[in-house]
């Protein structure tokens, strides 16, 4: 078996619904890192964007397992997108209304826009593992595990075997540089 980071998401939803439990698994800490973020910084808890992104997870399998479905977007996508969702109608449930209510009134204004920003901010995202994907290792992982798994300097620096943090802070810096040229040539 390869790496998990080596699978597209086209050979991990063929292994889900082979009943693979593996591709469940890489799913699940692939993507966990994103919505943690998210859910964190909209006045969650780790242990609460674990229960939401369980639901999400969940919410995939049954659909990948869905005769008529076809995922029309990256699996981080689909599962940062229910999430999201989940986690807006959880704050709403708990009476924690201050996120909700700036979402909910721009939906009755306009669901238009607001269906129209998710269509660009999902093509964003695309683009953007795109350019990661051309970026090529060791940048991918290291932008990775700076920006979705929230990981320190520190830990950066120990884990790529840089002499200390200002060295991989460095790094990062010119991958940045490199990831900005790709997507500047790629038109994004």
């Amino acid at each position: 078996m390869r790496k998990s980071a080596s699978y597209t998401d086209e050979e991990l939803i063929e292994a889900m619904r082979r009943g693979d439990s593996w591709a469940l698994d890489t799913v699940y800490k692939r993507h966990f890192g994103l919505v943690q973020k998210f859910i964190v910084n909209n006045s969650g808890t780790r242990e609460e964007a674990q229960d939401i992104y369980q639901e999400a997870v969940i919410v995939l399998y049954e659909k990948v397992n869905d005769a008529g479905f076809t995922l029309e977007c990256a699996i981080a996508t689909f599962l940062y997108s229910v999430s999201r969702r989940l986690w807006l109608k959880h704050l709403r449930d708990e009476g924690r209304k201050g996120l909700i209510r700036e979402e909910h009134d721009a939906m009755s204004e306009d669901a238009g826009a607001i269906a129209e920003q998710y269509v660009e901010e999902e093509s964003r995202l695309q683009k953007m593992e795109e350019g990661m994907r051309l970026l090529g290792e060791p940048c991918a992982t290291l932008l990775n595990d700076y920006y979705a798994k929230s990981m320190s300097m520190e830990a950066i620096a120990e884990k790529f075997g840089y002499t200390n943090a200002d060295n991989a802070k460095n790094q990062k810096y010119k991958c940045l540089q490199r990831l900005k040229k790709i997507m500047i040539g790629a038109g994004t």
